[in-house]
């Protein structure tokens, strides 16, 4: 070997698990012990003198302003429009359930028009003694019809004539009435309801000596008035 030969460099690792000073347990080679802050001599692990560490980083604050007032206001927008949507809606459905019920009252009342005709043929053959046998069956289905549209029949003689319900074809005058009355019936009314849908041909009888009218009663004079006439 020559001079200029390097001679071996001995390296000598401590392995011991326990450190023979302080006796504390050393971290195997290559970790750091728990809790441990890092090496600044230890390659990737230094910090630039700007740099913070992320625990000493102070947290932004959210700065209370006009977003807290935003929100409230928004939320109360929102709140309107759902209200008035729903009420529009509640408006839609009663008028739709109102345009329904009146499409289904309209067709019930065209129907129990066409069947009018047909009752009042029934009618006449019941007061002639001809609604028998068959004849019978079909008619008190006729009228069962009737019946289920909430269709009722009106008109009899001796009810008080009603412009409203009657129409008078025939006047005459008795003695036994005091008031207008339908003495003969000539066709039956019918209504559904309050709705009139066919009023009753009626002959009216009048009484001969209607009752006149009644005056309204004079002022009686009081009895100041009295005293000071008297003694004029």
């Amino acid at each position: 070997m020559t001079e200029r030969e390097e001679q071996p460099r001995v390296v000598i690792r401590d392995k011991r698990r326990i450190d023979p000073t302080t006796g504390e347990v050393r971290a195997p080679a290559g970790e750091q012990p728990a809790g441990a802050r890092p090496r600044p001599d230890l390659p990737g692990e230094q910090m630039s003198e700007h740099e913070t560490p992320a625990a000493e980083q102070p947290v932004e604050q959210p700065v209370a302003g006009n977003g807290g007032g935003d929100l409230a206001q928004q939320l109360a927008e929102r709140t309107e429009d759902l209200q008035r949507v729903t009420a529009e809606y509640a408006n839609y459905r009663r008028r739709v359930d109102r345009d329904r019920t009146l499409v289904v009252d309209q067709a019930a009342e065209r129907f129990a028009a066409q069947l009018f005709p047909i009752v009042d043929d029934i009618e006449r053959a019941r007061d002639h003694g001809d609604l028998t046998g068959a004849f019978k069956v079909v008619g008190d289905r006729v009228l069962g019809l009737l019946d289920g549209l909430g269709v009722e029949a009106f008109g009899k003689a001796g009810d008080e004539f009603d412009p409203s319900l009657h129409e008078a074809v025939m006047h005459d005058t008795s003695a036994e009435v005091g008031v207008p009355t339908a003495s003969t019936v000539l066709r039956q009314g019918f209504r559904r309801g309050d709705r009139v849908l066919r009023t009753a041909m009626v002959a009216v009888t009048e009484p001969e000596n209607p009752a006149p009218a009644q005056e309204p009663a004079a002022a009686q004079p009081s009895g100041d008035e009295t005293g000071a006439s008297a003694s004029d």
